[in-house]
């Protein structure tokens, strides 16, 4: 898990993430021998910026510095991941017997997929947004339900009516295998450059555009 998600599920700054980490390694490089993996990402502009890569013990050690609720978070983040992977193992073993077909089958998934979600190519999520301005995805999401921008509808945000057909967003498509091996689609919504421009207008200026 990076430093990036922990922030995210935690509704902390990346900042503070990273000075906790850092604040906690020394103990952890005297005991353990080692240090905590430390990795590069792109912001929206381009630049490299650090964030860390924890193993779960790693995380569960730096989740102790938090209240009962952040630590409470990132173990069930950490359950679900382990949970992920039972499934990713066990349909593979339901499909073993079917590998040619399921290999024909994931390559028209994957044209499909591809086709799908052409129209979102080079948007971007609600996390990648809110990192210029240290914030979390929660507290974009939910500042943009107190502007009246979007709301929580069916499991997801959407658009406002109002904002609907202004090429703000696209529709994400996400394909996964349930413990059956059977697929499961999930659209999510993703932000165009002006939608990204209209955000930025809106948390600077006030307003979408001028």
């Amino acid at each position: 898990m990076t430093s990036l998600e922990i922030a995210e599920i935690c509704g902390k700054q990346h900042n503070h993430v990273l000075r906790d980490i850092r604040s906690m390694e020394p103990a952890w490089e005297k005991v353990n021998g080692s240090k905590f993996g430390l990795i590069e990402y792109k912001d929206l502009r381009g630049r490299l910026k650090p964030c860390y890569s924890l193993t779960k013990t790693e995380c569960l050690y730096v989740a102790t510095k938090y209240d009962d609720e952040m630590r409470a978070k990132l173990v069930l983040r950490w359950e679900q991941l382990e949970m992920e992977r039972l499934a990713q193992h066990q349909s593979m073993r339901l499909l073993t017997t079917k590998q040619e077909v399921l290999h024909e089958s994931e390559e028209i998934v994957g044209e499909q997929l591809d086709e799908v979600n052409e129209e979102s190519d080079g948007c971007l999520t609600v996390s990648e947004i809110a990192a210029v301005y240290n914030m979390t995805a929660h507290d974009l999401n939910s500042f943009l339900v107190d502007m009246k921008i979007q709301r929580w509808r069916c499991g997801q945000y959407r658009l406002l009516p109002k904002y609907e057909g202004l090429g703000l967003t696209a529709d994400r498509l996400n394909v996964s295998y349930s413990l059956k091996g059977k697929l499961k689609y999930e659209t999510y919504l993703v932000w165009t450059e002006k939608g990204r421009d209209f955000i930025t207008n809106l948390i600077e200026n006030g307003h979408g555009w001028d």
